[in-house]
Formats: structure tokens, sequence, C-alpha cells
């Protein structure tokens, strides 16, 4: 382990803002841990199908506050595309060269998730599973791809967006929500928020990359500004509480985003600026940098099969018998989140088993087992010789 965290140490430019890619860290960690939490998975009459603790136990919203990290995201993204857009610019590289390079490396193994699902619903029909459950659990995987889709499109958007102040994609939600709830307009209207919404912090981020937004002053402006407006938003305007989507809730903040959870993202953008400091100096640290160099090399992999790790523990565990509290029972009580907790370690090692196994589909390592590796930094780093760390 010593020689890993001392390879990756050596591999990483000296220019390279680590902060950044701790943000994204935190991301991960945030939507993984809030589907975990807050999707079950329930057993009724033979059939699955979803549900959730918020459904039964509105109380709970505030767990949507800490684990709903998607403007984080979308924050990191328009900082790291609009500084990679720029430089390929100054360096006379194609845009359509920098794009495939942008995308090529989300697209492998989305690829492989759906074949390896589209395999897995045609074998549990054939074997006589019930098309609900079946229709529920591929639901379940593929519908976080949604968030793909929309980072492609403002990834390609990236050289307007970079020119694009935060406030005009606001101003476009503001108005959608006004024509939507306040006059009756029509509701394909909505879908237009789905890039406009995240298409503010994804632009605050571009503003990022060109030297902006990097004050105190800035950061705790949005994070103030942005709690004040959601909470005025939840409490006086009738947007609900929670900022995922709950079964049975007339009006979900985020399919498609509303202006509360838009607010809401500011608030998050506003606290990553605070964190980019204690960030900064936590990762200078060559453990600390080692881990989130690791988790960013394979975020993918964890992203897309973290949903595959939580139905895999549910299933197997009715199946062997195990305590269904917590995986396949309607989640209406305090003792189903005392459980659930208790099987996240679970679904931890579930998952680990799955990036053991489609790792390597995210990344292309030249140079078979013992060749290079590519690490946080973007650099190859070679094997070591003899033993390995």
């Amino acid at each position: 382990m010593r020689d890993l965290v001392r390879r990756i140490e050596l591999a990483t430019p000296p220019d390279r803002d680590r902060a950044v890619d701790g943000l994204r860290v935190l991301a991960i960690l945030g939507v993984v841990l809030g589907h975990w939490l807050v999707t079950a998975l329930v057993m009724d009459s033979g059939t699955l199908h979803g549900d959730s603790p918020l459904h039964h136990m509105p109380q709970l919203a505030p767990v949507s506050w800490v684990f709903q990290t998607l403007a984080v995201f979308f924050l990191v993204g328009g900082q790291v595309g609009a500084k990679s857009c720029l430089s390929a610019a100054a360096n006379g590289t194609a845009y359509r060269q920098w794009l495939a390079a942008r995308v090529g490396r989300l697209f492998r193994p989305v690829a492989v998730v759906l074949v390896v699902w589209g395999v897995a619903a045609c074998v549990m029909l054939a074997a006589g599973v019930d098309r609900l459950t079946v229709r529920a659990l591929c639901k379940l995987v593929w519908s976080p791809l949604w968030f793909l889709l929309v980072f492609t499109v403002l990834t390609a958007l990236t050289p307007l967006v970079v020119k694009l102040h935060p406030l005009w994609p606001l101003a476009v939600v503001l108005h959608v929500d006004v024509i939507r709830f306040g006059l009756d307009g029509p509701a394909w209207l909505s879908s237009v928020n789905v890039l406009a919404g995240w298409l503010v912090p994804y632009c605050l981020g571009a503003a990022g990359a060109r030297g902006q937004l990097r004050s105190l002053t800035s950061g705790w402006s949005l994070l103030l500004g942005g709690t004040a407006a959601t909470a005025a938003l939840v409490l006086w305007a009738g947007y609900p509480a929670s900022m995922v989507g709950v079964p049975g809730q007339s009006v979900s903040n985020l399919d498609p985003p509303t202006l509360a959870v838009v607010t809401f993202g500011l608030a998050q953008c506003g606290a990553a600026v605070l964190l980019l400091g204690p960030l900064r100096r936590l990762l200078r640290r060559p453990v600390a940098w080692a881990a989130v160099a690791v988790v960013n090399l394979f975020a993918m992999t964890v992203y897309l099969w973290h949903q595959t790790a939580m139905i895999i523990v549910s299933a197997l565990g009715g199946l062997l018998g195990a305590p269904r509290t917590g995986l396949q029972t309607v989640p209406d009580s305090p003792g189903w989140v005392f459980a659930r907790l208790l099987w996240l370690p679970v679904f931890a090692s579930a998952l680990a088993l799955c990036w053991a196994v489609f790792r390597t589909y995210e990344q292309r390592r030249p140079g078979g087992p013992g060749g290079a590796r590519i690490v946080g930094g973007g650099k190859p780093v070679p094997a070591p010789a003899g033993r390995a760390g």
C-alpha cells in the first residue's frame, strides 16, 4: 500500500487541483449512500416494486438535503470541462476530437451495464419472473442514466457555456415554474428545466475555471442566498421539502428539476466553494490523496453499479433466508432505517465485487496486467519492480 501511495503521489501533476477531485468523491458518496438509504425494494404477493422511506416517513426529508449532491457533480463537471475546452482551443485541438475524448470514458462502461442488464432481463423473463418485478429492477438500474445524458449535452455545449452567466438559465427555470405552477401551463414545458436547471451549477463551474468564484464571499453568498431561497420556496410556495423524487408525491423536485432544487443546488455550490481550502490542505497528505485518486479513477463504475449491488444483496438475502427487514419489507418505521444502516457494509461489499469485475471497462490500461496504469493525475504509473505493494 505504501508503494501504491508513493506511485500515485509521483504521478500527480503538481498543478492539479486536488480539491476538485475531492469534491467529486464527496458527490459520488452522496449519490451512492443516498440511493441506498432512500430506495427500497418491497416484496408484495411475489412481486418486487420500488418504495421509499420518505413516502412513509416524510420527517426524514432532511436526509435528502445531505445526500442529494447532483449540483456538486455539475459544478465540478463545468469547471473541469471548461478548463479542458479552453486548453484544447489554445492548443489547436479540434472540437470534435476534444468532445470524443471527454465523453468516450462515459459511454464505454454504460454500454456494459446496458448489455448485462438486457441479458439479465431476458433471462429473468424466460425463467418466469414476474414482468413487474423485472421492470422495477431494470428501472432502478437504468434510471440514473439520465444524469449522463444531460451531462453529455452540457459537455457538448461547453464552448458556449463558458460565455454564459448562470443567471440566464436560472431565469429560465424561474419562468418555467411560474408558468407551470402559477398559470397552469402545459406539463411538457417542464422538460425545459432538465437542461436549464443543471446548466446553472455547470455555468458556475465554468466561471470557476475562468478564475471567478474563488473567494469566501462568493461561497458564503451562494450558501446563504441559496439556503434562504430554498427555505422560502418550501415554506411559502408549496414546493416539496424532499430534494429527491418520492413515490406517490404529486410534485417531484428532481424530475424535472424545480426552482427549489436549483436554489438548493446554489447552496450546495456555495458549500463546495467553502470546502475547497480545507480539502486542498487535507489532500496534500499522500494517503488521503491516493484514496481520492483511486475513487475518481473508477467513479463511473461506482456510479453505474451501486444499484446493482443493492439488488444483488436484496435478492440473495431473500433467497438465503436472511432477515428481510431493511431489504424487502415496507420502509415505514425507524426499525427499517436502522436495519438498512446495518446492511450498508454488505451493499458496499457487493459494490466492491462489481467494481472488481467491471472496472476494466472504464479504464483502458496499456501494457496488460503488468503495464502502465492511469491514476488520478492522468499520467501513466509504471508497475513497480518486484513484488506489488
